[in-house]
């Protein structure tokens, strides 16, 4: 665990470097917003029933969200990104900054959450899919509820 929050830690800084603090929140953001939009797509299929179900546009969606958690997002949280930088504001916690060890902890929770909902998209079996569908909203909310401003 010390190693994933060096190295979270060590990209951060390396992000720091190259992108803007201003740049970094931006990209976060996309990413996330992103996200969020696979994740409306996959619940209006399995959960809502609002969509029909389409299991290549659900693969499609959990594949998304997967690589951008498997992405190096956390690279987005340099020095100065935790607090709202020129055009950009941030929902982030000071307490994020102060805890990486935990945030690589929910953070590996995310990814490992997101790659099983890969593996049960390819399956096609909806009751996994939505199974698995409420356990990545729960890698999201035990994140959120510790380190975003709502």
């Amino acid at each position: 665990m010390a190693a994933l929050a060096t190295t979270v830690m060590t990209a951060a800084v390396q992000a720091s470097a190259q992108v803007s603090p201003e740049d970094q929140i931006k990209f976060r953001k996309a990413g996330y917003s992103f996200m969020s939009w696979n994740m409306g797509k996959i619940k209006a299929q399995v959960i809502d029933g609002s969509v029909e179900y389409n299991q290549q546009q659900i693969l499609a969606a959990a594949n998304a969200i997967a690589a951008i958690g498997s992405s190096g997002m956390g690279a987005l949280y340099g020095p100065g990104t935790d607090r709202d930088v020129g055009s950009q504001t941030t929902r982030v916690k000071p307490e994020l900054f102060e805890n990486f060890p935990d945030v690589a902890q929910l953070s590996g929770d995310f990814v490992e959450a997101a790659n099983n909902l890969v593996a049960q998209a390819e399956s096609g079996d909806q009751a996994a899919i939505r199974t698995a569908f409420g356990r990545l909203g729960e890698t999201c909310k035990s994140c959120h509820d510790k380190y975003r401003k709502d």
